[in-house]
């Protein structure tokens, strides 16, 4: 499978022009620690085995699982997330890797379309910090029959969202976004141990053998550029100001934080990993 880019639906856009490249530049990628982990736990053949990336943005989860796969498939349904994770693939020299235009719904089209109808066509799919978008106890179940014998299913998180964290500039962010807003800042993204809890009941009533969560707690220094572009990735593209206004826009948020020139963000990363029952041939 090489690389190039599949047309299943044309989906609603969420996230596209200025958002997906402040995404592919700022979004921060996944310890390596953890995708180890789900190689092992679904014992990744790269002679043989595809993994799909679903809800791939700019391929942060793609882009490296492909060293240890025969192809990998990232599936978003921005073209223009896709459009910039083609040419950082490129620019890699990766050949194992087909981006494809589709979300959650659009699964069982992409199994028919990899599978062979009789052995199910993926070893691994990996869901990063998405799931909150998806229908995942429709999508669940779907992936299970999809995944052969020993596979898994990973969702991913690379922490909690930058507002969200109990330290001095992040309790400050999120006074001044709130203020920007005009409401409250609850939602976790699906970082929490709340939403963890429900992906994990979830993966059981799908029929998966075990559900194992891995974590990789680090530290991790952001200058304010680093800060507000992945910031501004987050936002939606009618939500993000306008070009001539975010230099006035970054000057208060930095007004707004506390002093210094860089921010100690407590990372805590983790993989919710569910396996299949049965083992691979």
């Amino acid at each position: 499978m090489g690389t190039g880019r599949r047309r299943l639906v044309t989906g609603r856009v969420r996230f596209d022009g200025d958002v997906a490249t402040y995404y592919a530049a700022f979004r921060r990628g996944y310890p390596d620690a953890l995708l180890d982990r789900i190689a092992a736990a679904a014992r990744l053949d790269p002679g043989r085995d595809t993994v799909l990336d679903l809800g791939c943005g700019t391929g942060q989860l793609a882009l490296p699982l492909a060293r240890g796969a025969r192809a990998v498939v990232g599936m978003d349904p921005e073209p223009d997330m896709l459009r910039l994770a083609a040419r950082e693939g490129a620019r890699r020299g990766l050949s194992n890797v087909t981006w494809v235009l589709g979300a959650d719904r659009d699964v069982p089209a992409l199994g028919a379309l990899l599978g062979d109808g009789v052995s199910p066509p993926l070893a691994v799919t990996v869901i990063g910090a998405v799931l909150h978008w998806m229908r995942h106890d429709e999508l669940f179940p779907v992936l299970r029959s999809l995944t052969r014998p020993g596979g898994a299913v990973a969702v991913l998180s690379a922490g909690a969202p930058l507002w969200l964290h109990d330290t001095d500039w992040s309790r400050a962010l999120r006074a001044f976004l709130q203020d920007h807003f005009g409401r409250e800042l609850r939602a976790t993204c699906g970082t929490d141990a709340a939403d963890l809890a429900r992906y994990e009941r979830s993966f059981h009533a799908a029929g998966f053998a075990s559900v194992t969560l891995h974590e990789h707690p680090y530290g991790d220094s952001l200058t304010f550029d680093r800060l507000i572009g992945g910031l501004w990735s987050a936002f939606p593209p009618a939500e993000l100001p306008a070009p001539a206004d975010r230099p006035a826009f970054a000057a208060r948020l930095r007004a707004a934080l506390p002093g210094g020139d860089t921010y100690r963000e407590p990372v805590h990363a983790t993989a919710l990993v569910a396996t299949v029952p049965g083992t691979a041939d």
